[in-house]
């Protein structure tokens, strides 16, 4: 059945291809972007473009209104960029403002939509190499990025005041060939120089591409679903595990350890995030039989690299 959905964020991994499902899906979307001539990349007839910046309010309120389902993606790139003060403060009030506004915007809308799917993180957790964390654990992180995932998650719950369903994807490192940390990861490897980042003891709680965007799908069909929910494969490795596959699967060595002091060099505050991690696991999507394709991470990274 066609819906009428607003994205914002559509540029990123994720939503990219997350529109091109959802396209596929016969739906008709709504694009909110800064840069409406550069969005326009995607071709569609049931497409339009609206600009928008992340603020509390804006020309671009009224497109709202009517809407089935939002599905907010937008945010400052978490490693886009050395973490210096002023970053920090961008990524952080990107997520918190942007969603402040889209929540204000649908509490003025007459016809609001049924559900409001936002984009968080398992940074919310905090890092741990011993603790598993679900749903269940109510307890987040004091770090950088756990107070990124709390503030985002805060502002994204105010929509519930006003009878729309909320749901909070938490998402672990995706897994794409083509963007985001494994692209990264691969170039040492074509030069038989990969290996773990740090000491490869950090949890690495991952999911494939194609199993994040259907996850967004069965997070908007589903109306039973809401609140948190972690988007991680069933089967986390930790960063030695995952290397050690990526190097079997390309056939190349995987034993040059980059060391955590050369990460703090390179990426300044940052390295704590790359060379620390947690063990999420999917309990909701289990609990509720959602089917992942590639739930052991070698299937799903001779999927991506064969």
């Amino acid at each position: 059945m066609e819906k009428k959905i607003l994205i914002t964020g559509s540029t990123g991994l994720i939503g990219s291809a997350l529109l091109k499902y959802l396209l596929e899906q016969d739906h008709f979307i709504t694009i909110f972007t800064r840069s409406p001539e550069n969005a326009k990349d995607h071709k569609g007839e049931k497409l339009e473009f609206i600009k928008w910046e992340p603020s509390e309010r804006g020309d671009w309120e009224i497109h709202l209104n009517g809407k089935d389902a939002v599905i907010h993606l937008a945010g400052a790139p978490i490693f886009g960029k050395r973490w210096s003060e002023s970053y920090k403060h961008e990524i952080f009030r990107s997520r918190q403002i942007g969603t402040r506004g889209l929540v204000n915007a649908i509490s003025k809308s007459e016809n609001k939509p049924k559900v409001f799917i936002s984009a968080s993180g398992v940074g919310y957790y905090g890092t741990s190499e011993t603790k598993i964390f679900s749903e269940e654990d109510k307890s987040p992180g004091n770090d950088f990025l756990s107070k990124v995932c709390i503030a985002w998650e805060e502002e994204a719950a105010k929509v519930e005041e006003f009878g729309v369903r909320r749901v909070s994807v938490r998402t672990g490192i995706v897994l794409d060939k083509n963007d985001g940390a494994l692209a990264q990861m691969l170039t040492p490897f074509k030069f038989f120089a990969g290996g773990a980042v740090g000491s490869g003891k950090q949890w690495m709680s991952w999911i494939h591409i194609d199993d994040i965007i259907r996850i967004y799908d069965f997070a908007l069909k589903n109306s039973h679903i809401s609140g948190a929910l972690n988007a991680v494969a069933p089967n986390p490795v930790t960063m030695q595990q995952l290397t050690d596959e990526i190097g079997k699967v390309l056939g190349k060595p995987s034993w040059l350890k980059v060391p955590e002091a050369a990460v703090k060099i390179a990426f300044g505050e940052a390295a704590e995030a790359i060379t620390t991690g947690q063990k999420v696991i999917p309990e909701k999507l289990q609990n509720l039989n959602y089917e992942f394709m590639f739930p052991e991470i070698e299937s799903a990274l001779r999927n991506l690299l064969k």
